[in-house]
């Protein structure tokens, strides 16, 4: 008999151990999918009111460069990406199902929006930008750059207008004059690049084909957030941007300052009221498009325009 109550209280202890840890691990397993809940909400809130910062900045590879303009003392260059380079990191932070674009034509400007599914809100939200006509095919030009500056309004690509003024010497780079102006074959990439907490430039290298070093700025310090494929050194140039004239100052004396998108819009303006064609404008400075545009060459430029009559209604 004694041996049977034993056996008993040993079958109910176990029993005992099996019950409270099924308990412990259901209450563990309700815990996670709460954990995992509250993060799936704060991910889908955060998505549209926080876009810049989950957003991720563009890598080394991702970056396109532009030549701007060329003179007897070397060249600028100009940092930008493409809209294949937008649509990827979209699909990539929203999903291909979470963004979709529009556009749309305003007073004889072509707008894009592009909006964002914001799952807390359970609507879509919307920015929007206009595009500067392009020198050649125009209204694919203009779609394309809609669409790039509505991106950047969502914080795509948005630390390209900290990039420094980036001037490659005569004697690292092939000039030719070719008629009355200069020109180059060279093409140029970015080899490295980092930035700072604030999302700001603070290190570049860029190469030509051959893989020669022809610009580098700033010195690495974020090692965790280097965006490129070699670190770099600290030849650094003393180079700032003026946010609130939107005009660039560097320590260079070449005068080569390339326009703000301010300015831009200025020009744009004159050339609409006036009826002044934009290719006439590049034609007679020798430049084909606004991207080579000089500060000393817009100013001439925009108080040429100023002096003409407008255009009959």
């Amino acid at each position: 008999m004694a041996e049977k109550n034993v056996i008993k209280e040993e079958l109910a202890r176990k029993a005992g151990c099996i019950e409270e840890k099924n308990r412990e691990n259901i209450s563990s397993s309700a815990k996670e999918d709460e954990e995992k809940g509250g993060a799936e909400d704060m991910a889908g809130a955060g998505k549209c009111s926080n876009s810049g910062e989950f957003v991720r900045r563009l890598r080394a590879d991702e970056i396109e460069c532009r030549v701007a303009m060329v003179n007897e003392k070397g060249l600028s260059l100009l940092l930008f990406k493409d809209a294949r380079v937008d649509q990827k990191i979209l699909d990539e932070t929203f999903t291909p199902f979470g963004w979709k674009r529009t556009h749309q034509s305003i007073d004889g400007n072509l707008y894009c929006t592009v909006e964002i599914w914001d799952k807390e809100k359970c609507q879509w939200i919307a920015k929007q930008d206009v595009g500067t006509v392009s020198y050649s095919e125009k209204e694919k030009g203009q779609a394309s750059d809609s669409f790039k500056r509505a991106c950047f309004n969502w914080g795509l690509g948005r630390e390209l207008y900290t990039a420094p003024f980036i001037w490659v010497p005569a004697e690292k780079v092939d000039i030719k004059l070719k008629g009355d102006r200069y020109v180059t074959s060279e093409r140029f990439s970015v080899q490295s690049i980092s930035y700072n907490e604030q999302r700001e430039i603070v290190s570049l290298v860029i190469v030509n084909s051959k893989g020669y070093k022809v610009f580098e700025t700033g010195k690495r310090q974020w090692q965790g957030q280097d965006a490129g494929r070699n670190s770099i050194g600290s030849n650094a140039v003393d180079n700032k941007e003026d946010i609130n004239s939107g005009i660039r100052s560097t320590s260079t004396d070449t005068g080569t300052g390339i326009i703000t998108d301010i300015q831009r819009r200025a020009l744009e303006k004159e050339l609409q009221r006036t009826g002044v064609l934009l290719e006439t404008v590049l034609g007679r400075y020798s430049i084909y498009s606004m991207d080579e545009m000089t500060e000393e060459i817009y100013t001439k430029a925009l108080n040429s325009l100023k002096r003409t009559k407008s255009k009959a209604a």
